[in-house]
């Protein structure tokens, strides 16, 4: 069984305003501001990829909630296939999310860190990610010790070395079980930042990493050699390459050959690695069963509503309220798993709701906490420590 199999979530990435791309950008060479700062005035934000980052965490949550027919649920009482009788079949590809959200966070990921130093940009990563996972796991760890949770907690020692969130190559027990995500983020903000933040971004140095890491993870994946498949993901680098493709899309137009190959070999690779990781016979015993050419479908769709997004066909999706669901997203990622379930133990076990009430409610409960940690914890600490990295840039 894969690690995707066994609990998946959706990785953090921050949207940036954008503007049209300079013409010294247009010829390659590298900008010293990100292109959202490179014409002053007159910057739209990209409110349709929070939608979309929204999206891939609320699939990713219908997996976890009620994806898993073939798990027997402490908080359900059961299979949550006898839950939901019809959407359990539709909320087993939710753990794709994870793969979409690769896609987006190589979109971002790239925008945001063309033009920085390497120094801002690894206070940017830090100060995005740590303040609410910090808060996630401790908050956890303090519900799974209450006596009337059905949860077992971590021992002290390692809900300490969780707060680096380096437990997973350290073979740490995980407090937060979606975390396997952010380590695959770590990794690809780790690459990205050594092939071509440090040296500057240029087109062609960006178009090299896709080319180099697209060879590399492919050398990796037949050697067999586990610190190789450590470094390079081949299982998840299509997506993140993916990712940037389509910004090079978005930055260069649609008329940029290479960006569209390396998009089209992404898209091919990615569904590999989907299709062998999530596919499996039909079984009475089976996590969660989906068929190859509904996981070919997920993945597609993903590729192409960030493709959409790239190729401005979404611009008119440019509501408000677009900006706060993608500052939820990472926050309500953090939590929904496990304090999801200690809510629908208590909604449905104990107090007898129906199943489909409970999920509406638990779902909308942990959207209520991560606006609470978004507006209480995110916002006052993430410039404080973004500018505690790094003084010498103001923290906007």
């Amino acid at each position: 069984m894969t690690a995707t199999e066994l609990t998946t979530g959706a990785p953090p990435v921050t949207p940036v305003a954008v503007t049209a791309p300079g013409p010294a950008a247009i010829r390659g060479r590298s900008v010293g501001v990100p292109p959202a700062l490179k014409a002053g005035g007159g910057s739209s934000r990209l409110r349709a990829l929070d939608g979309l980052r929204l999206l891939a965490a609320l699939m990713v949550a219908a997996y976890h909630y009620g994806g898993r027919s073939g798990e027997i649920s402490q908080a359900w009482g059961g299979s949550p296939a006898h839950q939901f009788p019809t959407l359990a079949p539709l909320f087993a590809y939710g753990c794709l999310g994870v793969q979409i959200f690769f896609v987006i966070s190589g979109f971002v990921i790239c925008l945001s860190g063309w033009g920085r130093t390497l120094r801002a940009f690894i206070a940017s990563r830090v100060s995005r990610l740590y303040p609410a996972y910090w808060a996630a796991i401790l908050l956890i760890t303090a519900v799974f010790a209450l006596p009337w949770v059905a949860y077992k907690a971590l021992p002290p020692s390692e809900v300490l070395t969780n707060l680096t969130m380096l437990q997973q190559p350290l073979g740490v027990d995980r407090v937060l079980g979606v975390c396997w995500t952010l380590w695959a983020e770590m990794r690809f903000y780790a690459l990205f930042a050594l092939c071509v933040v440090l040296p500057g971004a240029t087109r062609s140095r960006v178009v090299l990493f896709c080319a180099g890491w697209t060879l590399a993870a492919a050398l990796a994946q037949a050697a067999h050699e586990p610190f190789l498949d450590t470094v390079l993901m081949p299982e998840y680098a299509p997506f993140f390459i993916g990712g940037i493709g389509l910004y090079l899309l978005h930055r260069y137009g649609a008329r940029d050959p290479i960006a569209w190959a390396i998009v089209l070999v992404s898209w091919l690779v990615g569904q590999h690695y989907a299709v062998a990781g999530l596919w499996h016979a039909a079984s009475a015993t089976a996590f969660s069963y989906r068929s190859t050419a509904g996981i070919i479908a997920v993945v597609t769709l993903g590729f192409a509503l960030v493709a959409a997004v790239a190729l401005g066909l979404l611009r008119w999706a440019n509501w408000r309220w677009l900006t706060v669901a993608g500052a939820l997203t990472y926050p309500f990622y953090l939590v929904h798993e496990h304090l999801g379930w200690v809510v629908v133990r208590a909604l449905h076990h104990t107090l007898g709701l129906p199943s489909y009430a409970t999920l509406l409610l638990t779902v909308g409960l942990m959207l209520l906490l991560a606006w609470l940690l978004h507006r209480f914890l995110e916002r006052p600490l993430t410039p404080l420590l973004k500018h505690a990295i790094d003084p010498r840039r103001p923290s906007l």
